[in-house]
């Protein structure tokens, strides 16, 4: 019903900065909240950031003043840019979108993951 792709993730060394896309797109008439969860290898999935219809936005301790979450409500898009990254952001970052479709039944779709690695 409602897919979600994402782009922007790779390698980047220790300080350096990474945007990170998500595109929705299917049978969409709302998008309340928008958000990005990561999960390092042998740990759970974790909240990263989440930003709500009103804009309101919410940050895991760990990335506050380094990362920021937007959306763009005309192209259905979220967005996280992350700066200053450490080794400890190393993960796969999966995007999360909540919201109301066309037939006016409820979505909670998930992204494939884009890899991030922080390393020298």
């Amino acid at each position: 019903q409602v897919q979600l792709v994402e782009s922007g993730g790779g390698l980047v060394q220790p300080g350096g900065s990474l945007r990170l896309s998500c595109a929705a797109s299917g049978s969409i008439f709302s998008i309340n909240t928008m958000g990005w969860y990561r999960q390092a290898p042998g740990k759970q999935r974790e909240l990263v950031a989440i930003i709500s219809s009103t804009e309101i936005t919410n940050y895991a301790d760990s990335v506050k003043g380094r990362f920021a979450i937007s959306r763009d409500r005309a192209k259905n898009t979220v967005y996280l840019q992350m700066n200053s990254l450490k080794p400890e952001d190393t993960a796969v970052y999966y995007c999360n979108m909540v919201g109301v479709t066309t037939r006016y039944s409820p979505y909670n779709s998930w992204g494939q993951g884009t890899q991030v690695t922080v390393s020298s």
